[in-house]
């Protein structure tokens, strides 16, 4: 795989075996991918195929078994050691007793920031997420749409270069779910981060990304990589487009192609 000096995520050969009480388990075989500086890319396939264990991959969450991976030009340790991303969970994820504000603050506090730097940061990221309004409310009196963007305001308090995101939105109804897709777009032209987003929905995939890794069933294997000819620029009702459909069809054939090959 060449190197590019806008990459930021870099795969080569990446390999990982879980040993479980049954055998081992091959959830990542020989992934070879270059996200780029500024890149929106989605991850998609069947449960199973390794979209959040690459993910976790990246930070450091899981260690691989073989190959290599670069993380800024760091290893995945030294990334996570230089707060070089946030993860965004499936879950929100946040402390019930603590006001929005306060969940926000959370990693500003272990990093030791100053508690007004803390505050001007809390109140830049709720407003990137239009939650201005909400800092002193506690999660339980928000819906959870509103509690998933204060999770990634949580993840964007600290101002890292990559945001790693599982399925954040799997859990919403579709309404709410094309909502918060239209305001993450708009938050990631505002802020030109680094997104891996992994999803089971092909129409999120194709309306958010600028490339889709489409995944095999285990062991996990990319079947191919989709990059999106759609402009910067998304209204939702793109989706009825030809060159929307088009690449929809791409990432279902790789899909079906991916299961046909296991």
């Amino acid at each position: 795989m060449e190197q590019n000096s806008q990459a930021v995520i870099a795969a080569k050969n990446l390999n990982l075996v879980f040993e479980t009480n049954d055998g081992s388990v091959h959830a990542l075989k020989d992934v070879d991918l270059t996200i780029n500086k500024g890149e929106f890319v989605s991850f998609i396939g069947p449960s199973g195929c390794g979209k959040t264990t690459f993910l976790r991959v990246i930070a450091d969450l899981e260690q691989p078994t073989g190959g290599s991976i670069s993380v800024n030009g760091m290893t995945p340790h030294e990334a996570r050691e230089a707060r070089a991303y946030g993860y965004v969970f499936q879950a929100s994820g946040l402390y019930p007793w603590r006001t929005i504000a306060g969940n926000i603050k959370l990693p500003l506090e272990i990093m030791g920031y100053s508690k007004e730097e803390q505050d001007k940061r809390v109140q830049q990221v709720l407003e990137l997420v239009e939650l201005d309004s909400f800092g002193n409310k506690y999660p339980w009196q928000l819906s959870g749409g509103m509690q998933q963007r204060a999770s990634i305001a949580r993840a964007l308090s600290f101002d890292a270069d990559i945001l790693l995101m599982d399925e954040p939105f799997g859990a919403l109804d579709e309404i709410v779910r094309d909502h918060l897709n239209e305001q993450l777009l708009a938050l990631w032209a505002r802020t030109e981060k680094t997104i891996g987003f992994v999803t089971h929905s092909i129409p999120e995939a194709v309306y958010l990304s600028t490339k889709i890794v489409v995944m095999s069933p285990r062991p996990g294997r990319i079947a191919d990589v989709i990059e999106s000819t759609l402009p910067k620029e998304r209204p939702l009702d793109i989706r009825d487009s030809k060159e929307f459909l088009e690449i929809a069809a791409r990432v279902r054939d790789g899909l079906r192609a991916g299961h046909l090959d296991v």
